[in-house]
C-alpha cells in the first residue's frame, strides 16, 4: 500500500495539498486538504480498465468556489435549513442564508471551502488521511467551538471508509456528509440514467417546492421513490409526480432500515462496476444531479444533467418548522460520529 502527497495549488497564500492513497490491488483515492474534497476514486471495470468513478473539475481552482459541492465535506450541517433558523434551548440562531433564503450545506463558507490540517497514517492492513478543523464559535452564526476530524481510510478489501467526528463546547447542531458525485461508467463517459440502484429504505421524506423537508414521511410503495428492488435510475426519473417536480428529479432523504445487506447498491451494467454503501446514519439523500454549474469536468467535457449520483449519508435535514432539528443536536461531552463505508468491485472480480 502506498500513500503520498503533493502541492497542486495555492489559495490565499496557503498550499493546497493532494493526498493519494493506493492499495495493493491498484485502487486509488485522491483527496484535497481543501474541503476534504475527493477528486478521484480509481477502480477497474470488468475488463480490468481502471478509471475515475467520481466527477471532478478540470481546473483545480474551480474547487475554490465549488458551486456544485463536488466531492466535499458538507457541514456544519448538510442539506437545507428552512430560513436558516434554529432554536437551541431558549436562543434563536439565524444562520447565514445562501440558498433562496435558506441555509445550504453550512452557509456561505461551509466546510467545503475550509483548508484543513492533514496528516498521514498507515499500517499493514490500511492507510488513512486524517483531516482536522476547528470551527470557531459564531462561524456562519453556528454556536460553539466545534473540533472536527474526518478520517479517510483505504484498505485491501477495496473499501473507502469515511469517518466524521466532532465535539463542541456549547450545544450546537452538526450533520455532516460527503458530497461526491459517483458515475461508475468511468471518467464520466455516460450518464447514470442506466445505472441500477437499490436502497434499503421503505420511506422517504416529503419536500416542499423549495426542497425543504416538511417532516412528513411517505411510504415508497407504488411511487417513483421505490428502490427496494434494483431498478434503473431513469425508470421513473421522468414520471409525473409532484415530489419529482419540486426537485427536478431525485433530491430527497430516504430513511434507511439497516438490515443485514448493504444499505445502498449502485451498479453500472456496462462497465459492471458495483458500489455498496453501509452507514451508521439513519438517512441518505440521493441526489440525481438535477442541475449543473457549466464548469468543465476532469474529462474535458461540460457536465450534463444526471451525470452523477450523490449518496449523502446523514441525519434527516432540518426542514420547515425546524422538523428533525433534535437529530442534529450535539451537546458538550458528546461525540458526533458519521461512519460510511464505500465498497467497490466488479462482477468479474471476487467480492470479499
Amino acid at each position: 500500500m502506498e500513500i503520498s502527497k503533493s502541492q497542486v495549488a495555492v489559495k490565499e497564500g496557503v498550499p493546497i495539498i493532494a493526498y493519494k492513497m493506493v492499495n495493493d490491488h491498484g485502487m486509488a483515492v485522491e483527496i484535497l486538504n481543501l474541503g476534504g474534497i475527493i477528486t478521484k476514486i480509481i477502480v477497474p471495470d470488468a475488463q480490468g480498465i481502471s478509471e475515475n468513478i467520481v466527477l471532478g473539475y478540470e481546473e483545480i481552482e474551480n474547487y475554490f468556489t465549488n458551486p456544485s459541492y463536488m466531492g466535499c465535506i458538507a457541514g456544519r450541517t448538510a442539506g437545507r435549513i428552512a430560513e436558516g433558523v434554529v432554536d437551541i434551548g431558549d436562543i434563536t440562531y439565524r444562520l447565514y442564508q445562501n440558498n433562496n433564503g435558506n441555509t445550504l450545506h453550512g452557509g456561505k463558507e461551509g466546510f467545503n471551502k475550509k483548508i484543513w490540517d492533514g496528516s498521514i497514517t498507515e499500517d499493514e492492513s490500511d492507510i488513512s488521511i486524517k483531516l482536522t478543523y476547528m470551527s470557531p464559535d459564531g462561524e456562519e452564526h453556528y454556536p460553539g467551538n466545534l473540533h472536527v476530524t474526518v478520517i479517510y481510510t483505504l484498505n485491501n478489501d477495496n473499501e473507502l471508509i469515511i469517518a466524521h467526528q466532532a465535539v463542541t463546547d456549547k450545544t450546537t447542531i452538526v450533520n455532516m456528509t460527503n458530497h461526491s458525485y459517483f458515475n461508475l461508467s468511468g471518467n464520466g463517459k455516460r450518464s447514470i440514467q442506466n445505472h441500477m440502484l437499490q436502497m434499503g429504505a421503505n420511506q422517504f421524506c416529503e419536500i416542499d417546492e423549495a426542497s425543504l423537508p416538511t417532516g412528513i414521511l411517505l411510504d415508497v410503495t407504488d411511487t417513483p421513490f421505490d428502490f427496494t428492488m434494483p431498478k434503473q435510475v431513469q425508470q421513473d426519473l421522468g414520471a409525473t409526480h409532484t415530489q419529482l417536480g419540486y426537485a427536478h428529479g431525485y433530491d430527497h432523504p430516504w430513511v434507511l432500515h439497516h438490515k443485514d445487506s448493504a444499505d445502498i447498491v449502485f451498479y453500472d451494467p456496462e462497465s459492471r462496476r458495483v458500489m455498496e454503501i453501509r452507514t451508521n446514519q439513519p438517512a441518505v439523500v440521493f441526489y440525481s444531479m438535477n442541475f449543473t454549474d457549466g464548469l468543465k469536468l476532469s474529462n474535458g467535457e461540460k457536465p450534463n444533467l444526471h451525470y452523477g449520483a450523490c449518496f449523502e449519508t446523514q441525519r434527516l435535514p432540518i426542514g420547515k418548522n425546524q422538523v428533525f432539528a433534535d437529530q442534529s443536536l450535539l451537546h458538550p461531552g458528546e461525540v458526533y460520529e458519521n461512519k460510511t463505508i464505500f465498497k467497490f468491485y466488479n462482477q468479474c472480480s471476487d467480492k470479499k
